[in-house]
């Protein structure tokens, strides 16, 4: 009986004396199961048009949003010995205070007299400045006095050469008279034996003259050398001249190399001061370093060292600081497929671990128990992890802040809201595997423009 001819007897048969057509017929759920069938595939087609949120999902750490305010280790700068601890894991230190004192391990900082001891070096140093300047003026006076001394042996010399000069004319003049004088002796003599041959001298007449000229001969000689003495003596005073003025340009230039030398070894005793000088300071700054201090207010979180007499290296971590003020945030990592789809400023919403939350990734007007942010930096390099790197601050004009007891380190669930699309698109996307949307209209425009993939920190 499944009614299904087009002409029924069900107007001509009283069905309630046949109980054949109460077990064949229909049953009242049947019915209603059918009503409702239908009611939720209408609601399905209708819920299909509903808004969907299309977001990315990925997990991030709590940060601090400042670098100075991210939890840090204090190194020790020196290599030492512990000596004594001043605090404890959980204490709370301000900027300045001393977390624990060394001891030196280095041979060659063991003296502890070593700064002073430096210190008597330099000024030690310091004082044999002031005889290389006193050797220095010394010898610039010498070589005045050489000058000066120079000066007054040229006079003396070059009056002795006016005095030769004055003598070689003279000698010249009597050399010139002998010869005169030679000559009319032998004129004389000439004469005197013509007139002895003819017998009208005497012959001792002639042998006078022959002894004066012999006579004369001998002066002539005589003057001859007195000249060429004359001049010799000239060619002596200008040698003597030269050799005084080389022996005292020898002198100088003797003196002006001590000069030098002395402003080398001052200027070599100034070098070494000076690194002497630097000495000292590292040295009372190395004394400083003997105590390890907390560079800013915070909690000390965990004692990387232990223990009493323990050696230490330089730049060995000692203790980790958690600052007292920070700012959170939190940083998350991001597919490069998705990478153009995140902006600065944009929305994230977070579930934090340890606070309940019902999430409803679509529609995140309906969650309960997330936490509002905005992106504030986006890495421009990828990471090693083959990813980028996003930075989120809190929501400064949201009701809702983050939890106070959140620290750095906790674990975060992220969900960076995009666009709002039909839920039908979204499932036709999931199911092809296609990306969220990179297209957004801008203005009235109809043309979709393209996010620019390219982002720059703040």
């Amino acid at each position: 009986m499944l009614n299904i001819s087009p002409e029924s007897i069900y107007s001509q048969v009283s069905q309630e004396k046949f109980k054949s057509f109460e077990k064949t017929s229909l049953s009242s759920a049947n019915v209603m199961f059918a009503r409702w069938m239908g009611a939720l595939f209408v609601i399905a087609i209708v819920f299909l048009f509903l808004p969907w949120t299309q977001n990315i999902q990925s997990k991030g750490k709590v940060t601090t949003l400042r670098p100075e305010q991210r939890p840090q280790t204090v190194q020790s700068t020196i290599a030492g010995r512990i000596e004594h601890w001043y605090v404890r894991e959980g204490d709370t230190v301000r900027k300045g205070d001393t977390i624990l004192h060394l001891t030196e391990i280095k041979t060659d900082y063991f003296d502890p007299e070593i700064v002073g001891r430096t210190q008597q070096q330099v000024n030690a140093k310091t004082s044999s400045i002031g005889a290389y300047q006193n050797k220095a003026t010394a010898l610039r006076d010498q070589i005045s006095a050489y000058r000066e001394e120079l000066a007054q042996k040229r006079n003396q010399l070059q009056n002795k050469l006016q005095q030769n000069r004055l003598k070689i004319i003279t000698d010249s003049i009597a050399f010139r008279r002998a010869i005169l004088d030679d000559s009319i002796a032998r004129v004389q003599l000439k004469r005197t034996d013509g007139l002895y041959k003819d017998g009208i001298k005497p012959r001792t007449d002639v042998e006078d003259k022959r002894f004066k000229v012999q006579e004369t001969e001998a002066k002539v000689v005589d003057a001859r050398n007195k000249l060429n003495i004359s001049r010799q003596d000239m060619l002596i005073l200008r040698t003597d001249m030269s050799q005084a003025m080389a022996e005292t340009a020898q002198k100088i230039a003797k003196a002006e190399s001590d000069i030098a030398s002395a402003r080398s070894d001052q200027y070599s005793t100034e070098a070494d001061i000076s690194k002497l000088e630097i000495q000292v300071e590292n040295y009372r700054q190395r004394n400083a370093f003997y105590f390890v201090l907390a560079p800013q207010d915070g909690v000390i979180a965990k004692a990387m060292q232990a223990g009493i007499g323990e050696n230490i290296k330089e730049g060995e971590s000692i203790v980790s600081i958690l600052p007292r003020v920070y700012t959170l945030a939190v940083e998350m990592y991001i597919k490069p497929l998705d990478y153009p789809l995140i902006n600065l400023g944009q929305e994230v919403r977070f579930l934090f671990d340890g606070w309940p939350s019902i999430v409803f990734s679509g529609w995140p007007g309906f969650s309960f128990g997330t936490f509002k942010g905005r992106v504030v930096a986006i890495d421009n390099i990828i990471s090693d992890n083959g990813q980028y790197r996003i930075l989120i601050a809190p929501e400064i004009e949201d009701v809702k802040t983050w939890p106070i007891a959140l620290r750095p380190g906790s674990g975060a669930q992220g969900i960076a809201l995009l666009g709002n699309v039909p839920l039908w698109f979204e499932l036709w996307r999931q199911l092809n595997g296609f990306p969220p949307n990179y297209y957004q209209k801008e203005g009235k425009s109809e043309e979709p423009k393209l996010k620019a993939p390219v982002k720059r920190l703040k």
